[in-house]
């Protein structure tokens, strides 16, 4: 049986691309519910769903940036 060490060295010698397509999956793969004591993900899986239904209601990292300097 593989480890999971050596699950994960593996794992990082892919390619960036594949390393994130395969981080997706593995998220995908885990129950849907979620508690408030997620540190945040249910809330990073809210934003990241809204982005994806109207990419407007995102603002570049310089305007992020911006927003702080004022």
């Amino acid at each position: 049986m593989v480890t999971l060490p050596e699950i994960e060295q593996t794992a990082m010698q892919l390619p960036d691309r594949e390393r994130a397509a395969l981080a997706a999956h593995l998220l995908d793969s885990l129950p849907s519910v979620l508690h408030d004591e997620d540190d945040g993900v249910a809330e990073a899986i809210r934003r990241d769903a809204e982005l994806d239904t109207d990419p407007e209601t995102g603002v570049s990292l310089q305007e992020f940036r911006q927003s702080f300097e004022s």
